[in-house]
């Protein structure tokens, strides 16, 4: 059964699309098979992992109301053992649709809708990695419906704890009123500028507030991560030999000594 894994932040410009490709591609070059949802309908998780958005025939929005079964909405990337579900811009306006089902629908849940969707295709994964928007809505809702587990990317800045309440109370409302078994899998310190003091300080700070579950990898503020995905390639095939797609492998090797450490996954 595939590990369902979230990453969630309200806040924008954290590394959470560049976590999720570079996660997703460091899981599947350790051997893993890997489906990376993007669910964010800005699309910069599949064009990332090199989808031609002008060839999209079904895309996750398809899925979320009900046009497709989600193996239809599946596509092979070129690396070995990644696979995506990809976004298009349609997706920004599935919120005011799923709000108009559930009220005109009898039974309809507006947040279960991934959920049930993964359950016919969990099996065939190792992980299953949720790429959220930046914001709190009803897509993250069915994500955090749909995820065993959450990892928050906080960015190594003067701000970083900032809305990081907001973002607990929404995962303890999930756990309390859509899925009781969602956990914290962990926190992910982004773009550290080692030039400076301040980012070390922000390091400790978060590591005093989550305690153990912060990662030991911490991902460096680098030119070469924030270019990749522009060629449509993760870290680890556009420059292998980088800190950043040592950074992600480390994390990757994290993730599954976490799950699988202990004969679990």
């Amino acid at each position: 059964m595939g590990k369902v894994i979230s990453l969630v932040n309200q806040k924008g410009g954290v590394g959470k699309t560049t976590t999720s490709i570079n996660l997703s591609a460091s899981l599947a070059v350790l051997g893993k098979k890997v489906l990376l949802i993007d669910l964010d309908p800005q699309g910069n998780t599949t064009t990332g992992v090199g989808i031609n958005k002008g060839e999209i025939e079904k895309s996750i929005y398809d899925v979320l109301i009900g046009e497709c079964k989600i193996s239809e909405a599946i596509i092979k990337t070129k690396y070995k053992g990644l696979y995506v579900i990809p976004a298009t811009i349609n997706l920004a306006g599935v919120d005011a649709e799923l709000l108009e089902k559930s009220r005109t629908e009898n039974g309809f849940k507006k947040g279960e809708q991934l959920k049930n969707a993964l359950a016919d295709i969990r099996e065939s994964f190792d992980y299953i990695i949720i790429d959220c928007p930046p914001s709190l809505g009803v897509i993250t809702t069915n994500a955090l419906t749909a995820s065993n587990s959450v990892i928050i990317p906080v960015q190594c800045e003067f701000f970083a704890l900032e809305g990081i309440t907001q973002l607990l109370k929404t995962i303890m409302l999930a756990q309390k009123g859509l899925n009781p078994s969602l956990d914290i899998e962990g926190v992910l310190l982004t773009m550290l500028d080692s030039r400076t003091n301040l980012g070390f300080e922000v390091v400790e700070d978060i590591r005093k507030f989550f305690k153990e579950k912060v990662y030991n990898t911490i991902i460096p503020r680098l030119v070469r991560l924030t270019e990749a995905p522009s060629h449509g390639e993760p870290i680890i095939a556009y420059d292998p030999k980088s800190r950043g797609s040592e950074a992600y492998i480390n994390l990757a090797k994290e993730v599954i000594e976490r799950n699988e450490g202990n004969g679990n996954k």
